[in-house]
């Protein structure tokens, strides 16, 4: 089963009062809070905010994005043992403190693509979307270089050195997809961007310590059916991101949660059944609704509090 969970600042606010009156309790710690930069953890930063979350009445289950994992491991780069080792005494620290699921990304060079933010949606709101064309031009990404099979080499070696310490801490890790899903951005190779791609990476270690996050609207632009996709990776979807896409990854549009081309109902019977255990699943890529000024795309307070409120619908209907 599932369990909604809310991207929170790493400092309280009235978004954590509007978590708990929602009756959310798991919060996600992510750079759209803290910043793109943070990258590195101590134990005693973990540890505080830890505390502070607590002591607020919630749980600290998911840091996403914000993780010492570098260009260097994604390409297979001379020092990239070094940065690894630096990873898995994250994740040591991770499972100490009993937050559960680590989300990261094999991205390298160019990172998360929009190409529009003001794209006028139901009622006046604003989406995001992506399209291809206006990605092109500019200077030669150095990742290009590499070939795909290097950059899957590379995530290979990385599985084989983390996951046996990931098992060890008890901490779940759960790749996000490509986004967009293409073959490349800018000449750069991408590997996670096809349900067959998955596949062949949850095979490098087979364990559910290495796992999925399930981000729907990547997966819709890839051109998967999402529920049969949800029961394919079962116990090892770790991590769920719920929003949807209208489109492809060569040009898309994020859709309100309840008005995009997927079956959500159909999606959250799936997780209802398939995945093992208790996982974390928060709202993506909401709508930017009146009386709120866009300078967040994706990520402001209104849409947030609708989509949770439809998840819980859902769910309350298929259990």
């Amino acid at each position: 089963m599932v369990r909604p969970a809310l991207v929170l600042p790493p400092e309280p606010d009235e978004r954590w009062q509007l978590a708990k009156q929602m009756g959310v309790t798991d919060a996600v710690i992510h750079p759209l809070e803290i910043g793109d930069d943070k990258t590195s953890w101590t134990y005693d930063e973990l540890r505080g905010l830890q505390n502070w979350l607590e002591d607020a009445g919630l749980n600290f289950s998911v840091l996403e994005g914000s993780v010492p994992l570098t260009d260097r491991v994604r390409l297979g780069l001379k020092g990239r043992d070094e940065d690894i080792d630096e990873f898995k005494q994250f994740l040591r620290d991770c499972g100490d403190l009993g937050i559960s699921v680590v989300c990261y990304d094999w991205m390298a060079g160019v990172r998360w693509a929009r190409t529009e933010a003001h794209i006028e949606s139901r009622g006046g709101s604003y989406v995001t979307g992506y399209d291809n064309q206006k990605m092109q031009g500019g200077p030669t990404v150095a990742a290009s270089e590499r070939s795909h099979e290097e950059i899957f080499q590379a995530l290979a070696y990385f599985l084989e050195e983390v996951i046996p310490v990931a098992e060890e801490a008890g901490v779940k890790l759960g790749l996000h997809p490509d986004d967009p899903p293409r073959e490349s951005v800018r000449d750069v190779p991408r590997v996670a961007n096809s349900v067959e791609n998955y596949e062949r990476i949850l095979d490098v270690v087979d364990s559910e310590h290495n796992g999925v996050t399930f981000c729907q609207g990547n997966f819709a632009a890839m051109g998967a059916d999402i529920p049969k996709a949800i029961r394919n990776f079962g116990e090892r979807i770790n991590f769920v991101h719920f929003r949807d896409v209208e489109g492809d990854a060569n040009q898309f549009v994020e859709t309100w949660h309840d008005d995009g081309p997927t079956d959500m109902h159909a999606a959250m019977a799936a997780y209802e059944e398939a995945v093992d255990g208790e996982v974390p699943m928060r709202p993506d890529h909401v709508p930017t609704m009146a009386g709120e000024d866009n300078s967040n795309p994706g990520y402001h307070t209104k849409g947030r509090l609708f989509a949770i409120g439809y998840m819980r619908g859902l769910m309350d209907s298929v259990e």
